[in-house]
């Protein structure tokens, strides 16, 4: 099954207030379904998730719950926007061959949202001007313009900000505020190849977003031998995070595998925008109530504190290893992180929020909760 034109839903509504960027990325992710006449296209929704139908050609007929009787035609005016569900309707019988395309409703809400932020109160020409250059000093003390980027520029960038990871990733969960405001912070910076970014045992300092090129993640396990190579980074993909989260030094070094560009956020800033209102804790008691059901308790730490001493029914997945045992775990499945204090479970929550997963922090540790 094909992916459908991009100037077959750029005559839909809302979908045609999307950028062109954005419109390429749906189109590629909808297809043309044909539906026989006397069928009911909404029932033929097999993902069960909240859609937007919209009628391409053909005639629908749509009955209401007030008794009211309409017959919608493809290529009208009304079929532009898609067939409200929510108005009482009863039931919806194709009356002729039928062909539809079906919207998520939670990824093009996505969408727009991400589109209209980045185009969030265009600057006045005057305002333009001032912030399309930023002040440098030469050895004379003569101001010098260096060419800048809108921040929020960097938020239509669909390379970088796809529609599956703001659908999933840590993007999703963040108020709407919070990403406006975190990208009017942070900076870009070009990076070249060969160029080491973060040092395994430095300090955490920056929250970093790939723009553009790919990284290796690198850790050194045994004094004396060669570095271990963890995994590759590219465009889209976030690090950095882990030592701001359980204010611990960084625990691998990450080199630039090609130039490129990052989009890199200070300490205090990740804390205040993206760790506050990612990492949910709860109690000892809410998180047996939630195991009880089904959630998973994770102790994050090393094998050997695993083995020593951890709750019933607990699977051991160690921060320092946690990237790569990811494909593991069971993305319809909630998780429960936990450690000693808190501070690793925090970093695995965070990196796991960013892959999609739900997950909770039990507050303060083994050490600060009654087990």
């Amino acid at each position: 099954m094909a992916s459908i034109e991009t100037s077959i839903i750029d005559q839909l509504q809302p979908i045609s207030t999307l950028s062109p960027g954005r419109l390429k990325e749906l189109a590629g992710l909808c297809f043309v379904e044909k539906v026989s006449k006397d069928i009911n296209p909404f029932r033929m929704n097999v993902s069960k998730a909240a859609q937007a139908l919209y009628l391409l050609s053909g005639e629908l007929g749509l009955r209401y719950a007030n008794g009211n009787k309409k017959i919608m035609r493809g290529g009208s005016e009304a079929s532009k926007h898609a067939v409200d569900a929510s108005a009482g309707l009863v039931e919806a019988i194709a009356l002729t061959d039928i062909e539809i395309v079906r919207i998520d409703l939670d990824l093009l809400d996505i969408m727009m949202t991400w589109d209209q932020l980045s185009d969030f109160e265009k600057p006045s020409t005057n305002e333009a001007q001032k912030s399309d250059t930023t002040k440098t000093s030469d050895n004379a003390g003569h101001s010098l313009a260096k060419p800048a980027r809108a921040a929020t520029s960097w938020m239509g960038d669909t390379g970088v900000f796809s529609a599956s990871k703001l659908q999933t990733g840590v993007f999703s969960r963040l108020p709407s505020a919070n990403i406006e405001e975190m990208f009017n912070r942070m900076t870009s910076v070009d990076v070249k190849a060969g160029q080491v970014i973060i040092h395994q045992g430095a300090e955490g300092d920056y929250y970093y977003l790939i723009e553009n090129g790919t990284a290796v993640v690198s850790r050194i396990t045994e004094a004396g031998q060669p570095p271990t190579i963890l995994a590759e980074l590219h465009a889209g993909d976030a690090f950095g995070e882990e030592a701001l989260v359980s204010d611990n030094k960084r625990n691998a070094t990450i080199t630039m595998k090609t130039e490129g560009a990052l989009l890199k956020l200070k300490k205090t800033d990740f804390i205040e925008l993206l760790k506050a209102p990612l990492i949910s804790q709860i109690t000892m008691e809410e998180a047996r109530k939630l195991t009880a059901n089904g959630s998973i308790w994770v102790d994050v730490r090393f094998p050997s504190e695993y083995q020593f001493d951890h709750l019933p029914k607990a699977i051991n997945i160690p921060l320092n290893e946690l990237r790569s045992l990811i494909p593991t775990l069971d993305k319809q499945k909630e998780y429960i992180v936990y450690c000693q204090t808190g501070r690793r479970s925090s970093a695995s929550a965070f990196v796991l929020v960013e892959q999609g997963f739900r997950v909770q922090v039990l507050q303060g540790g083994t050490r600060g909760s009654k087990v």
